[in-house]
């Protein structure tokens, strides 16, 4: 039998099991432990993570919310300024006093122009160019639209243009004393007709060699060739008042002599002219502030002491010189005609106004003038010309003009002042409706022999069996249309 076990022995076993299951117990209990806390490290590692994840969403959120609160106040305030602009432009329609103010540019629709200003002119109320020495209007082409004063007389300058007519009329009022300044044109002959006063004219030769001087009275015309040095000097007490048409239907181009003289270097200026005391005497003319065109100065009684006006040799004169007024006077039933022109039957003429035709006739683009006076209730009958375009202005009397073309017949009345022109092969005619005559200065774009067709010719030599069959008339019914043996160009009822 075994030895037994002492007591104390069995107790010192039991108490080191009991050690051994207690230190096993806390070792799971630790383990426990740290895999709780492992747990929870990790837990919150994944939530700080889900917390950095939403605030990268949150941001990239808050940026695409402003950009659309941006967006959307620029799209207001665009609007609010369109709102505000178009009741701006609705104002400055409404309210034309309103325009100078404004700052938006708004184009203006066109105003409608009625078509007669296409043939006519109101020259009073065009721009007056004032001048020391007078005044000129124009009734003409411009190169810049802003230049006309109205849409009646940009139709006129566009109509002269496109019908390119060789035709500017020119008025020009010279006071007494003053001195159209000596000048030539670059574009164009230049014909007039001296309406009031008494003038004193002078034209430079080729080479100067020759100056040509004459006076002219009240109803005779002069003619400056296409880049002739001329002036014109009122010699009278009175105001002239001339008619000037110009063979252009661009923008006449004029040079001064003052303006050439200003404009050349006083070095160039002493050289050519070789005055005593060289360049310090071209230094000491006064350059004048104002445009001396038509020049007057305030102390001529200083500078004028004795002024001549010379008269050159009729052979001389009569190249720039034409007496209309004491012309052959073409007689009507319902008035005269009278003309300056060049003429293929010398057998008419003076000797002088043989002059005038042959030189008229070696410039090209020159002119014809003529002056046409109808009765009261007299009527320049329809007709057309072939060769020509025609410009007139009205000097006395009253009037009604009709033009038929392809399209229409335009009818418009006509006073003093007025300037008419009606294009070549233009069917037109013109009736005196006031107590005095109608006296008109025109002016046809031809040097040539002016070629005329009236309605009675042309009707009188169209065969009668072709007028039936146009008209659908009977034929014998045309017999009832007189052929006079007195020209009727201008009749009378």
């Amino acid at each position: 039998m075994p030895p037994p076990v002492p007591h104390t022995a069995m107790a010192s076993e039991e108490h080191q099991k009991g050690v051994k299951e207690r230190r096993s117990r806390e070792d799971e209990n630790w383990g426990g432990a740290r895999n709780t806390l492992s747990s929870g490290k990790m837990s919150t590692t994944s939530n700080v993570e889900k917390k950095n994840q939403w605030s990268l969403v949150s941001i990239f959120l808050m940026c695409l919310l402003a950009c659309f609160i941006t967006t959307a106040i620029g799209v207001l305030i665009l609007s609010l300024v369109y709102v505000n602009n178009s009741q701006l432009r609705v104002n400055a329609q409404l309210e034309p006093e309103a325009w100078p103010l404004r700052t938006t540019a708004v184009p203006k629709r066109p105003k409608e122009v009625d078509p007669k200003f296409q043939f006519l002119n109101h020259l009073p109320k065009s721009k007056v160019f004032e001048f020391a020495g007078g005044a000129i209007q124009w009734a003409r082409y411009r190169n810049h639209v802003e230049d006309y004063l109205s849409g009646e007389e940009e139709a006129f300058g566009t109509s002269l243009n496109t019908w390119k007519s060789q035709m500017t009329l020119g008025t020009l009022r010279i006071k007494s004393n003053g001195l159209r300044a000596p000048h030539w044109h670059f574009n164009a002959n230049e014909h007039g007709y001296l309406v009031q006063g008494t003038a004193w004219i002078g034209v430079v030769d080729d080479g100067g060699e020759v100056a040509t001087t004459y006076n002219v009275t009240a109803g005779q015309v002069i003619f400056f060739p296409t880049n002739t040095l001329h002036w014109i000097k009122n010699a009278g007490d009175e105001d002239c008042f001339f008619l000037l048409f110009f063979s252009t239907h661009d923008e006449l181009q004029t040079l001064d002599v003052d303006d050439v003289f200003f404009s050349t270097p006083e070095d160039i200026v002493s050289r050519s002219l070789k005055p005593e005391g060289g360049i310090d005497f071209i230094r000491k003319f006064p350059k004048q502030t104002e445009d001396q065109g038509v020049n007057l100065p305030p102390n001529l009684a200083e500078l004028v002491m004795n002024a001549s006006y010379v008269q050159s040799p009729d052979n001389l004169v009569w190249r720039y010189f034409f007496d209309l007024k004491g012309s052959k006077q073409y007689q009507f039933p319902g008035g005269v005609i009278q003309k300056s022109q060049f003429w293929k039957n010398e057998n008419e003429l003076s000797n002088n106004e043989n002059i005038f035709s042959e030189f008229l006739n070696q410039h090209q683009n020159a002119l014809t003038l003529s002056t046409l006076r109808i009765y009261n209730n007299g009527l320049r009958q329809p007709h057309f010309h072939f060769n020509a375009n025609e410009m007139g202005y009205v000097l006395s009397g009253c009037g009604k003009v009709g033009i038929v073309s392809a399209q229409r017949t335009i009818e418009f009345e006509i006073n003093i002042g007025d300037v008419l022109f009606f294009p070549v092969g233009t069917q037109h005619y013109i009736k005196s409706t006031c107590d005095e005559d109608l006296l008109l200065v025109l002016a046809f774009s031809t040097g040539d022999k002016l070629q005329t067709l009236d309605m009675d010719d042309y009707i009188q030599a169209t065969a009668d069996h072709i007028l039936a069959q146009l008209f659908f008339k009977k034929q014998s019914e045309f017999k009832k249309i007189p052929k006079f043996s007195e020209d009727q160009a201008i009749n009378l009822p």
